[in-house]
C-alpha cells in the first residue's frame, strides 16, 4: 500500500502589511547665539559703547556723565566709521546729546571735531567710511546733516547740508 499523502492545511497567519517606515525626527531647533551673531550687524549693546561712554569727559552744560544707552548709532565691528548718539545723564527736560565715533569697533578718543547736539544719524547719507550725524531742533526743514568721514589715519569733517 501505498500512501499518499494528505493534503496539508496551514495554520499560518495571513501576513499583514509592514509598518510604514518612521519618518527621521526633524533637525534639532538651535536657538542663535551670541557667539555666533554677525559682528558686522549694527550693535547698540556692544560693551565697548559702555567702555567709550564711560571715558568721555563730563557734558560741559550739566557737568553730568553720560547715558550708556545710545538714543540711535549704528556701531558695528567692521565699519572704517560707526556712531552712536548719548545723551547726558540728567533729567533736564532738554539734555545735550553727542556722537560717540568708532573705527573699526573701537573707540576714536581723539582727533574727532566737536560732535554735540546730534540727535540722530541720517542713514541715507551714511556709508561704511561716512557717517552723516543730523540735528534736529523740532522746527520742521530746519534739520541740518553734517558728514564725518574716515581718511585712513582719522576723522574729518567732510559736509554740512540742510536736512
Amino acid at each position: 500500500m501505498s500512501k499518499t499523502p494528505e493534503p496539508t492545511v496551514s495554520t499560518a497567519t495571513p501576513a499583514t502589511a509592514a509598518p510604514a517606515p518612521a519618518l527621521p525626527p526633524p533637525p534639532p531647533v538651535v536657538a542663535p547665539s551670541a557667539t555666533a551673531a554677525d559682528p558686522c550687524a549694527v550693535n547698540l549693546a556692544a560693551p565697548e559703547i559702555a567702555k567709550a561712554v564711560s571715558e568721555l569727559p563730563r557734558d560741559p552744560r550739566s557737568n553730568q556723565g553720560w547715558s550708556s544707552e545710545p538714543l540711535a548709532g549704528n556701531y558695528n565691528e567692521c565699519a572704517q566709521l560707526s556712531a552712536v548718539i548719548v545723551k547726558a545723564n540728567t533729567n533736564a527736560d532738554h539734555p545735550n546729546t553727542r556722537a560717540v565715533l568708532f573705527h573699526l569697533g573701537k573707540f576714536i578718543p581723539t582727533g574727532v571735531p566737536d560732535t554735540y547736539g546730534f540727535n540722530a544719524i541720517e542713514n541715507s547719507a551714511t556709508t561704511g567710511d561716512t557717517i552723516a550725524l543730523k540735528y534736529s531742533g523740532g522746527i520742521e526743514g530746519l534739520d541740518s546733516v553734517v558728514k564725518f568721514r574716515w581718511n585712513g589715519n582719522g576723522v574729518e569733517l567732510i559736509g554740512n547740508t540742510p536736512g
